[in-house]
């Protein structure tokens, strides 16, 4: 009878151990499947972080751009009005020294003609 007692008993302890095998098993499938959603929800938050960095950057990037092309039309435009305003005044000096000359001609011509005056008034 002690043998079938130690049978008995071998037979409750292997029951026994299967069972906590089969618990520890489960726990450590249990905490892997834990394990395994959190990388997933970590994966999941920094691809979408990661998206909204690209969409910040490419945001900025077109923000810059844009400013960029204003900056490029401005200083386009201020060019032409430059541009302008030189040509205009170039076209007023050349006007003004086209007076100034005409005016020392006519000026001159009028010297000439008293000149001559005094000259005929004076060989009488």
């Amino acid at each position: 009878m002690d043998l079938r007692a130690t049978i008995v008993v071998l037979r409750e302890r292997l029951e026994a151990l299967s069972f906590d095998t089969d618990k520890a098993v489960q726990q450590a499938v249990l905490l892997s499947s834990d394990e395994i959603q959190q990388l997933k929800d970590m994966a999941s938050s920094l691809r979408n972080e990661l998206e909204n960095l690209r969409f910040e950057k490419d945001a900025a990037v077109q923000r810059a751009t844009q400013s960029s092309a204003d900056e490029i039309q401005q200083l386009k435009n201020t060019t032409s009005s430059l541009r302008t305003e030189l040509e205009n005044l170039r076209f007023e000096k050349d006007a003004a020294v086209q007076r100034a000359v005409q005016i020392s001609a006519d000026e001159i011509q009028q010297l000439k003609n008293t000149i001559a005056s005094l000259r005929s008034g004076m060989g009488n």
